[in-house]
């Protein structure tokens, strides 16, 4: 069930990873081949500004990600519906005042960004101006997502991101051929396709089956104080980013003037797009990892990293291999004619495409270990990722070797940013760092060991019978009275029992159900986690048949703490009792 899982959100992550460099490599596209050369040279120019918009949204939602996974792993709704009051409201609070400095000063930012005068200042401008109208819109867009992954909405979601694309597709189209509206149309055009995308998104949050609440008595200044410093990462992330652009336009105008700056825009949106599997490995590590750290789910985090690690190299080589052989094809999409600039653009981005599983690697790195709680960690990652070692490599090896040496600044600043992680973790550990999961430095205390860990899969009643049974003689083997042990097998039963036989007829899908019993410290957790239908037995009324809820009464009177979630379309339910309670109770 975590596998596909995972899967699932993978898929989802990808495409909702698409929401910024999709319609950034369909403008790069029709500019090229309708506006030409120099207009996909402002484009790169404008590219920092539109990495700022993305920056505070993407910043944002990883937040949300980090503070609401957290939530939910603890089992508070409540806490998670007040991270998305005040994840909107902070949203709303940032966009409006850029939008409208950028408006205002779109020409002297153009200026600052490498666009000095006539037609490319022009140009730099006027894109600037129509894009970020729609800033509101990409922020929001970006924000929401990662609640419609924990509402177990992906079909909406990817209907979110196909409605923009065909949105940005068909206004560029019309852009170029019926209101020739320049770089400020295709601008524009971006704008109004992120407020379609946000449109058929919101749509969720009006519906009766949203689990997520906007409450303004929610919102508070703790809330967002939390939700920003928790966003400070992805902030570390997205302004290294933009540092790289700037940086990268820089040398490469020194090197080999505005041709290279067009041939890295090219590299960059193609290659943009295709690093989304980098985005989207990095989102499912940092949403999964956050709500199986604080479960203390040992085994979900050896899974998470297993599969993350199998999805970078196979995702990485398919992805790769395929840009690479087609590169000259991609190439053209952008610039038509035959001559250097093509030529940069097509090496260029055959040598990018080659640090694809690395990036996946360390962006899997870096957003577990804020899931973790290891937020310097991933601050130092991301400058070393997407700022100081490429940079610092381009600007050696074009010293060196010129343009060819500047593009091996991706492959060489993911390798570096590698190795010097696994480095700083050896020596701050003393572990092998690609053993087990020594790489995310858990602490010392996480979780509990293995022999004092149950895990039972059920499908049928006979199952329950038999997980039953092992939690009786799992807690008898670790010297448990036979009234604890009793009581502990008892709540196995009734809960386990209860969502067989209500959770899986309740539709034809194929049902799992998942419990652990972890002894911790005279603690019993117990955690059973189902896909069946949303059930909450903590907020259960019975109704007139009250015989049918004995068993989790039982269960509520005997546990010291019960929390329930509902989250990525799995029913997440935790028990804690304490030896001394369950032995008291009915004594």
């Amino acid at each position: 069930m975590i596998k596909k899982m995972i899967r699932q959100m993978l898929a989802a992550q990808i495409l909702s990873a698409l929401t910024v460099s999709l319609c950034l490599l369909i403008d790069s596209i029709v500019i090229g081949q309708y506006l030409g050369e120099d207009a996909l040279s402002a484009y790169g120019l404008a590219n920092p500004i539109l990495l700022i918009i993305g920056a505070f949204g993407t910043a944002l939602s990883a937040g949300v990600q980090v503070v609401c996974s957290r939530a939910l792993g603890r089992g508070s709704q409540e806490e998670a519906n007040a991270g998305f009051s005040s994840a909107v409201c902070l949203g709303l609070v940032f966009s409006f005042p850029f939008m409208i400095l950028a408006l205002l000063f779109c020409t002297p930012i153009s200026r600052i960004l490498g666009a000095h005068d006539g037609k490319l200042l022009f140009d730099t401008a006027t894109y600037i101006r129509g894009f970020v109208i729609g800033a509101p819109a990409t922020m929001g867009a970006l924000i929401l997502v990662p609640f419609l992954q924990m509402g177990g909405r992906t079909g909406l979601l990817i209907a979110s991101v196909g409605t923009m694309t065909v949105a940005d597709i068909v206004l560029d189209l019309l852009n170029v051929t019926v209101f020739h509206g320049g770089m400020f149309g295709m601008g524009l055009a971006s704008a109004l396709s992120y407020y379609a995308a946000l449109l058929v998104g919101g749509t969720y949050f009006f519906s009766k089956k949203c689990f997520f609440r906007f409450s303004l008595k929610q919102v508070s200044a703790a809330k967002m104080k939390e939700l920003f410093q928790n966003s400070i990462p992805a902030v570390f992330n997205m302004a290294s980013s933009v540092i790289l652009v700037y940086a990268m336009n820089h040398i490469l105008l020194g090197v080999n003037g505005s041709g290279a700056v067009a041939a890295y825009s090219v590299i960059s949106s193609i290659g943009n797009a295709s690093c989304c599997i980098s985005t989207g490995v990095g989102g499912v590590s940092l949403t999964l990892s956050g709500i199986f750290y604080n479960e203390e789910d040992r085994r979900g985090l050896r899974t998470l990293k297993k599969a993350l690690l199998r999805a970078s190299v196979l995702l990485g080589i398919a992805v790769g291999v395929i840009i690479i052989l087609l590169a000259p094809q991609a190439v053209s999409l952008f610039i038509t004619e035959e001559g250097p600039t093509r030529e940069m653009a097509i090496l260029g981005l055959r040598i990018f495409e080659l640090a694809l599983i690395p990036c996946c690697i360390n962006g899997a790195l870096k957003n577990a270990y804020q899931g973790t709680g290891r937020e310097r960690w991933t601050e130092m990652m991301s400058l070393a990722q997407n700022a100081v070692c490429p940079v610092l490599s381009a600007w050696l090896l074009s010293s060196l070797f010129g343009t060819t040496g500047a593009w091996f600044f991706f492959l060489c600043g993911e390798l570096l940013t590698f190795a010097g992680t696994c480095f700083f973790v050896w020596k701050k550990t003393g572990l092998t760092p690609w053993k087990e999961l020594n790489l995310l430095m858990l602490p010392a205390d996480f979780s509990a060991p293995t022999s004092e860990i149950l895990e039972v899969s059920i499908h049928t009643m006979q199952d329950v019978s038999d997980a039953s049974l092992q939690a009786y003689e799992f807690c008898r083997a670790r010297g448990q009275s036979a009234k604890i042990s009793n009581r502990l097998s008892l709540c196995v039963e009734e809960m386990a029992a209860n969502v067989v036989k209500h959770g899986f007829s309740s539709d034809a899908r194929e049902h799992h159900l998942y419990v652990r019993l972890m002894n911790k410290k005279g603690r019993w957790i117990l955690r059973f986690r189902d896909n069946c239908r949303a059930f909450d037995p903590v907020s259960y009324v019975p109704g007139e048949k009250a015989e049918e809820a004995i068993g989790i009464r039982l269960v509520l009177a005997l546990a010291d703490e019960i929390r329930y979630t509902y989250s990525m379309s799995l029913n997440n339910l935790v028990i804690v009792l304490n030896e001394a309670s369950i032995s008291s109770l009915g004594a």
